[in-house]
């Protein structure tokens, strides 16, 4: 028998493409490491609702115009499993400024991408998927990072840790129930989110205390429109990364997000972390990608009988 004919898509041809969701994936989780470190300048010059407004109301505008440019069909009342993934995913965000401006930046990105333990954790009460024995000693792993993490420059901040921790836990839910409404057009999933979110932060602007009068200045206006235009080119990114790469391996190149952060901490703020800090920070990324890259070799496992 004769050497049988090379493949038409040889590895070189396919190596770029390849490497593209990964690319992307890197943009965007620099993008989000540039609006979280734009978020914590604002924290001393205006209340965080303020921040979280123009997050969402600029986002809220792109996707609109996203959506009705590519001719998709908005909703809104229907169907009612899109509010799951709406209502959630604004709890997060809601949480995530409130902990940004309140902690230290680079602990707060952590605590928000342990989302993936939470998304294994509550598979089995929301989708009735039982998660994997190995999916439990990671939980208790990151956990022991947190409480590592909590040092005492921070001891006083255990309302932001638990609004970080709560962020990360309800982006499970909204990631979970995106998956229940893969029907509908992304664009308009984003501007229903968009909406709720943006509903919701003006909600707490009126509801929840400030402690400061905004001053919109040139440089707290730039700051917040920075915040805005990142996040959304992050969001972009993010898209398309996931869209064109297996998701559990591009989610573990998102969490380089912690990575940029903490260049950005020291570049601009001049910041020296602890050991004991980044031990936590460490058993916090760890089993996160660990479960990350064991859910891909299960999927992978799964589709090649088939």
């Amino acid at each position: 028998m004769g050497i049988p004919p090379a493949p038409p898509c040889l590895p070189t041809g396919m190596s770029r493409p390849a490497v593209l969701p990964y690319v992307w994936m890197l943009c965007g989780a620099a993008s989000f490491a540039v609006m979280a470190a734009m978020t914590a300048a604002l924290k001393d010059e205006c209340d965080w609702q303020w921040i979280a407004i123009a997050r969402t109301g600029l986002a809220m505008v792109f996707a609109v115009m996203l959506a009705v440019a590519g001719g998709a069909k908005l909703v809104f009342l229907r169907p009612g499993k899109l509010w799951l993934r709406s209502i959630a995913g604004s709890v997060s965000l809601l949480c995530s400024f409130y902990a940004m401006t309140h902690y230290a930046t680079s602990e707060v990105v952590t605590l928000f991408n342990m989302f993936p333990l939470w998304v294994a954790v509550l598979s089995w009460p929301l989708l009735g998927e039982l998660p994997p024995l190995d999916v439990w000693p990671a939980v208790v792993v990151g956990l022991v990072g947190i409480a590592l993490m909590q040092s005492s420059e921070f001891g006083g901040a255990q309302i932001a840790v638990a609004a970080a921790i709560f962020c990360s836990f309800t982006s499970a839910i909204a990631l979970i129930g995106l998956h229940q409404v893969k029907e509908i057009d992304p664009r308009a999933i984003v501007a229903h989110f968009s909406a709720v979110a943006l509903a919701g932060c003006i909600a707490a602007l009126f509801l929840l205390p400030r402690t400061r009068p905004l001053v919109l200045d040139w440089h707290n206006g730039a700051l917040m429109l920075g915040v805005g235009a990142f996040a959304t080119v992050g969001q972009l990114f993010l898209t398309k990364a996931f869209a064109s790469g297996p998701p559990a391996r591009v989610s573990v190149v998102g969490l380089t997000q912690i990575a940029f952060t903490m260049l950005l901490e020291v570049a601009f703020w001049q910041r020296n972390f602890s050991g004991l800090t980044l031990v936590g920070i460490a058993l916090v990324i760890a089993p996160t990608a660990w479960t990350l890259l064991r859910s891909s070799r299960r999927t992978t496992a799964a589709i090649a009988p088939e």
